[in-house]
């Protein structure tokens, strides 16, 4: 499990036949969890500096493709405070990018949003983007508008995004899980 809130950003240095390599100093052992961009991988190999992952085709049909800056995150450990929002790495879906438009010191986000993840998005909910756990500001219109302060912009990626980009969507998890519930009680 994660919480969103970023710890680095590294880069990808390569992505051949499988394996993903990035630059970062966050400090892994064999077998560790990683969220890179919102998607939890484990780590394969490692030196000083680098850490490898195997994608699976699995996560290459679900999340946009691995390249340029990274938001990585390891897992949260037992007894850590939480901080953040539920997040466990798993994409649901990917988004794009409306608008970046300055608001006071920091900027408005705008996303298009898949439907099926649309329904899971409410005003002053959480959604990760890229790995980011934001809360939303305004629903409407198959979009979502979240407002970026300046230290998320400073220590994630999420300021590089201009209008048409990907980004990697995972919707609330417990919004996921009341609806499960709830179909499941109707239908008995």
């Amino acid at each position: 499990m994660f919480t969103g809130l970023v710890q680095e950003v590294g880069t990808v240095t390569s992505l051949e036949d499988g394996r993903l390599v990035v630059r970062c100093s966050t400090p892994a052992a064999l077998g560790d969890s990683i969220s890179l961009n919102g998607v939890c991988l484990t780590v394969v190999a490692g030196d000083s500096g680098t850490l490898s992952f195997d994608v699976a085709e699995e996560t290459g049909a679900r999340a946009k493709p691995f390249r340029g800056r990274v938001n990585v995150e390891p897992a949260l450990r037992a007894g850590a405070p939480l901080g953040g929002h539920y997040v466990q790495g798993h994409v649901d879906g990917i988004g794009t990018v409306h608008a970046v438009t300055p608001e006071g010191n920091g900027v408005r986000l705008v996303l298009e949003v898949p439907p099926s993840l649309l329904r899971y998005c409410v005003e002053k909910g959480s959604i990760a983007v890229d790995g980011v756990a934001l809360t939303i500001a305004a629903v409407s219109r198959g979009r979502v508008e979240m407002a970026l302060i300046p230290h998320t912009l400073a220590e994630t990626t999420l300021s590089d995004l201009s209008a048409g980009d990907l980004v990697n969507l995972e919707a609330d998890i417990l919004a996921k899980y009341v609806e499960r519930l709830l179909t499941v009680t109707m239908r008995a």
